[in-house]
Parts: C-alpha cells; sequence; structure tokens
C-alpha cells in the first residue's frame, strides 16, 4: 500500500460515516445536523493548501455540510448523489485525473463501486465488512474520529509535504 501513496494526487470522501461518525442529530425543526472532526478539517486544509484536489460525493443533501467543507476550502461537493459512480466519472474526465492517483474513503455499500474503480481504496476501521473487503487501505480510527486525517497524514508524509512550510502557517 505504501507504493500507491506517493502517487496520490486527489482525495475524495463519502461524507455519512467517514467525516462524520454516522450520527444525525434532528432537531424539532426537522433540521439534521451532524458532528466533524477536527483534526480530520486541519488535514482537509492541509491537503487543499498543498494543492491536492479533494472532493465530497455524498448521498446526503445538508447544505451544513457543504458550508463546512467550503470554509475548509473544500468547493468540489457533491451533494444528493444517488448513483457515485456517475459522479466520479465525470469528475475524473472533466479534471484530467489518472484514477490510479486518486484516494477514495468510504464506508458503506453505496461506495463499493467507486472503491473499485481507483487507485486506492480505504475506509474507516467501523466501515461495512463488504466495504473492508475491497478496501486496499483500512485505517485504525473510526468515522468521525480520525480516519481522514490517517489517510492525508500518510500521503503527505510519504510526498515530504507533512511538515512543510504549508503544514506549519494554517
Amino acid at each position: 500500500m505504501l507504493d500507491k501513496l506517493k502517487d496520490i494526487t486527489t482525495f475524495i470522501f463519502d461524507v455519512d460515516g467517514v467525516l462524520t461518525d454516522g450520527s444525525v442529530f434532528v432537531t424539532e425543526a426537522g433540521e439534521q445536523c451532524r458532528t466533524f472532526n477536527t483534526k480530520d478539517g486541519y488535514a482537509l486544509q492541509l491537503a487543499v493548501k498543498c494543492m491536492y484536489r479533494v472532493c465530497v460525493i455524498s448521498g446526503g443533501k445538508s447544505e451544513g455540510v457543504r458550508h463546512r467543507l467550503n470554509g475548509l476550502g473544500i468547493y468540489d461537493v457533491f451533494l444528493g448523489a444517488h448513483i457515485k459512480l456517475d459522479l466520479y466519472k465525470d469528475y475524473i474526465a472533466q479534471n484530467y485525473i489518472d484514477p490510479t492517483n486518486v484516494l477514495y474513503m468510504g464506508d458503506d455499500i453505496p461506495d463499493i463501486d467507486i472503491m473499485k474503480a481507483i487507485g486506492l481504496p480505504t475506509c474507516p476501521a467501523d466501515a461495512a465488512e463488504e466495504v473492508k473487503a475491497v478496501a486496499k487501505y483500512i485505517s485504525p480510527a473510526l468515522g468521525g474520529r480520525g480516519c481522514v486525517r490517517d489517510v492525508i497524514e500518510k500521503v503527505l508524509k510519504i510526498q515530504g509535504k507533512w511538515m512543510s512550510e504549508n503544514a506549519t502557517s494554517l
């Protein structure tokens, strides 16, 4: 797996169960709220600052999620994705991305098709067993509890960008 890290140029993440722990808090007004990990957020900002492409593809439709990600500098955010593979294919074609240079992290059944199509499929420790069977790397961290930080940190370290000037100036 380590040899694949040196070629990663693009990170694509699912939201629920990856960037969050999969819990959804529903207010009396029906608003759905999620919790994000700040260490994951730091790593995401750093990846953007180090010129990696960072994309999010989610079946969820929460504009609060878009707001959080935009605040981290991530603007390639696709919500309400019913067929994630189609969005993924369009994204890599439009951006001239080699699929072997993509790290994707997902946690459940809708993520499997993309995971089979990219260079480095990853998942959190608490992913569905079917997803773990496809993943080439299973983070020891749980969804929403540092798994995103784990994979970004590994890529940036192997590429010599982890403790760079970008990392210390955020």
